[in-house]
């Protein structure tokens, strides 16, 4: 982990109950990953909220991580998490966002921009929902104009040109998955405009 920490950004998360849990769950974290410095822990889905931010963030001051935030899955959970949003200081959250699934674009990611929080999209995908609907189907003739040559880049540059997300964390198999995911991020990103076609698109399908 030490020889390539320079070339990757290390998150994990952290899902316990009680002050000591909390503390004991991330050096186990540290352990695991075989470093002395983690670039994000975040709370994951919401547990015990404000212990594990405060240990998180005595970890922060300590500068054995950079950044602090949160996680959600599922649409129902956006009201809980737009108030701990505007109650604490986040540097990240991350939400369930895709084309197929845009709820977090109502009220979440408008909030994450206005408290300059980071946005992680997990389920870009829509776990493989996305891909069955579009199965055996031709991309549209307009993917071309912004660079795309997969459903994979289609779907990814549709989160991508939302100004709230840093990253979406799509599940990865195969190292050709890897390299076409990546290739969402060259060329252009699709406008409002071409945005709402692919929406008004994946609707009808």
């Amino acid at each position: 982990m030490r020889a390539c920490a320079k070339k990757i950004f290390l998150a994990t998360k952290v899902a316990a109950r009680g002050r000591e849990a909390a503390q004991a769950e991330t050096e186990r974290s540290f352990q695991r990953l075989r470093t002395d410095k983690i670039d994000l822990i975040a709370v994951h889905n919401l547990v015990d909220t404000e212990v594990n931010l405060a240990v998180l963030r005595a970890l922060k001051e300590k500068g054995r991580i950079r950044y602090v935030g949160v996680t959600v899955w599922r649409d129902e959970q956006f009201p809980e998490l737009e108030t701990v949003m505007k109650r604490e200081k986040l540097d990240f959250v991350q939400v369930n966002y895709a084309l197929d699934s845009r709820a977090a674009a109502e009220r979440v990611l408008p909030l994450a921009v206005e408290r300059g929080v980071a946005v992680m999209v997990n389920v870009p995908f829509g776990r493989d929902r996305l891909f069955k609907a579009v199965k055996d189907k031709p991309l549209p003739a307009f993917a071309a104009e912004f660079g795309c040559k997969s459903w994979a880049q289609f779907f990814l540059k549709y989160v991508l040109a939302n100004e709230a997300v840093t990253c979406p964390i799509p599940g990865m198999a195969k190292a050709s998955y890897v390299e076409d995911n990546l290739a969402a991020a060259t060329g252009r990103l699709p406008d409002a405009a071409e945005r709402r076609k692919m929406e008004a698109f994946i609707d009808a399908v």
